[in-house]
């Protein structure tokens, strides 16, 4: 419960957090960013972490210029398309053998829905997953337990990965700055996180009526 409750304070007040370590470590932030981004994508154990939250926030700083839109865009780019290409290596490598960890280590109903995704929508879902929290996730394992050519999966991976990074930097850079934003950052995170869901809600309440039909 403790760790639920310190997740979504991390989600809420992504601003404060940023904030204060940009204060703390000045340019060392930049790679504070790059680890977590590369964590949130390249472990599948580490779904809990901020990403889109996180990447608008980003772009907000840079948008007050306390950071580099440019290196920013570069540096987490990077650390997207790394992480989904470690995470596919251990999916592909191991991923039967982290299938059968115990619940409290891997989150089985979140593998489940993304291996169901994956299936309808195949190499795609590189790219859609990159906007929709916990599949983005486990969207690679899954790809490297099906055994997804690897130049195939790199296409869509550095593609998805540089169109995310791209819109919420960017988001965060040209509206972050906007005062009704900065008045009420975790509710605008709040509807970043509804908007980044919504597709997958959609998609399942469509599969759920087709399924019955």
């Amino acid at each position: 419960m403790e760790l639920l409750s310190s997740a979504i304070d991390l989600f809420l007040n992504v601003d404060v957090h940023l904030e204060a370590i940009l204060q703390q470590y000045g340019t060392l932030t930049y790679a504070i960013l790059f680890l977590v981004i590369f964590l949130e994508t390249g472990l599948v154990v580490t779904p809990f972490l901020p990403g889109d939250s996180l990447l608008f926030a980003a772009g907000a700083f840079a948008g007050k210029g306390l950071m580099s839109p440019a290196l920013l865009c570069v540096l987490l780019s990077v650390a997207a398309i790394v992480g989904d290409s470690v995470n596919f290596t251990i999916g592909a490598r191991f991923g039967h053998m982290i299938e059968r960890l115990p619940d409290r280590f891997l989150n089985h109903k979140h593998l489940k829905r993304t291996q169901e995704f994956y299936a309808r929508h195949g190499g795609k879902t590189i790219v859609i997953a990159r906007f929709m929290p916990i599949i983005r996730t486990f969207a690679p394992f899954v790809a490297g337990i099906g055994r997804m050519a690897y130049g195939h999966f790199l296409a869509y991976n550095v593609f998805g990965g540089i169109l995310w990074v791209l819109l919420f930097v960017g988001g965060g850079y040209f509206f972050g700055t906007v005062p009704f934003v900065q008045h009420n950052f975790s509710l605008v995170i709040l509807a970043i996180i509804a908007i980044s869901i919504l597709p997958g809600i959609i998609g399942w309440g469509l599969e759920r009526a087709k399924n019955k039909a």
